[in-house]
């Protein structure tokens, strides 16, 4: 094809120039041809579209990093980010490979250190998912808080909160801003359907604790200004575009103090189950070790 020897010819110029005549000709050639039958019609085939010393990268090998369906522009972009990078990569290592010394380039070693590794790791993983025990129960979760209580001393406040944002000319404005205050079943009933008809956003934590960073960056401020302007509970802030940021304080656990259980529940399951696999490998390592012993496969001179 013609446009395959404009693209070859090109490309073998300078390879200071190689990344704009790769690009203007991908380009070209995408847009002359229709749509993604473009990269159907090149990768089968398979004439390299870009070289850097004796590298080639093929058509083939460019077809599999471009998903199906994407748009032409789509399909552009990622063709030349993707030889951009193979470019850069084939130029750092013609660039080692000159100036490195015979030993420096040497990675014999590194390559097995890496490789054993590897499969040590992925023998440790199915060692550890064929008999790791991920059910922790709440008794186990308590039992851990009760001991370790100084791990959970809170860095910043938590709390639990209802957020509202809302037009402040909205009619259901004062209606909203009082019920999300209300501890009354009956105010708070039908509450979220009011909301969600008449608010711009609307949060109910009120039942879970949360960090007071998530809720201040819902006003674009830190929390500590934020709870400056915490009155009776209530954060308004009004916004330039007529809406009105409310946040009701529902509780509050300062910063220093221990975290109720509830909100250290997820973090202690996760540090239980990550000792249980550190006791699960140390005890595959003690019995390899055990067994080597006793079957004369491991001996110490």
């Amino acid at each position: 094809m013609i446009i395959f020897a404009v693209l070859c010819a090109c490309i073998c110029a300078c390879e200071r120039k190689m990344q704009t005549r790769i690009f203007a000709i991908l380009a070209l050639a995408m847009t002359l041809l229709c749509g993604c039958k473009v990269i159907d019609g090149l990768i089968h085939d398979d004439e390299a579209v870009a070289r850097v010393g004796t590298e080639k990268l093929y058509l083939s090998e460019l077809q599999s990093v471009i998903p199906d369906g994407v748009s032409p522009e789509d399909s552009i972009a990622i063709a030349e980010q993707y030889i951009n990078t193979w470019a850069k990569d084939m130029l750092f290592l013609a660039l080692a490979d000159e100036h490195l010394s015979k030993t420096e380039k040497d990675v014999t070693k590194e390559l097995d250190d890496y490789r054993k590794s590897l499969l040590k790791y992925r023998y440790e993983q199915r060692y550890i998912n064929e008999r790791l025990d991920t059910v922790v129960s709440q008794k186990t979760v308590e039992d851990y808080y009760e001991n370790h209580q100084e791990l959970f001393r809170l860095d910043v406040p938590i709390v639990k909160v209802r957020f509202l944002d809302i037009m402040a000319d909205s009619p259901n404005f004062e209606t909203l801003r009082k019920r999300i205050g209300s501890q009354k079943e009956a105010d708070l009933a039908g509450i979220d359907s009011l909301a969600f008809s008449s608010a711009l956003k609307y949060i109910d934590r009120s039942e879970n604790w949360i960090d007071a960073v998530s809720v201040a960056r819902e006003f674009g401020m830190d929390y500590a200004d934020m709870f400056s302007r915490m009155k009776n509970n209530y954060i308004e802030s009004v916004e330039d575009r007529g809406d009105v940021k409310i946040a009701y304080i529902c509780d509050l656990q300062r910063a220093g103090t221990i975290a109720p259980v509830e909100y250290c529940t997820e973090r202690i399951k996760d540090i239980i189950i990550g000792n249980r696999k550190r006791e699960l490998v140390n005890a595959l390592e003690q019995e390899l070790l055990e067994s080597g012993l006793a079957q004369q496969n491991f001996e110490i001179y």
